[in-house]
């Protein structure tokens, strides 16, 4: 199993959430893509529940957020 990392810090919307569609849409079966955020990305949290897509995030204690988003 493959997980890719994406640092989208410091990026304005809606750059993380065109970066984060690009890169699922080329998640291999079985992949995992891990998502670092200055925000939380509603958006892309509700498409993905809507999806089925298996996610989870967090706010770390340095406020940085993180969205693993299949296999991650």
């Amino acid at each position: 199993m493959s997980v890719r990392l994406l640092d989208l810090r410091g990026l304005e919307p809606p750059q993380p959430f065109e970066q984060a569609m690009e890169a699922l849409a080329d998640l291999p079966p079985g992949g995992g893509l891990s998502l670092l955020l200055d925000r939380v990305p509603w958006p892309l949290l509700r498409l993905l529940e809507r999806d089925g897509i298996a996610h989870r995030h967090l706010i770390r204690e340095d406020a940085v957020v993180e969205v693993h988003i299949g296999s991650a």
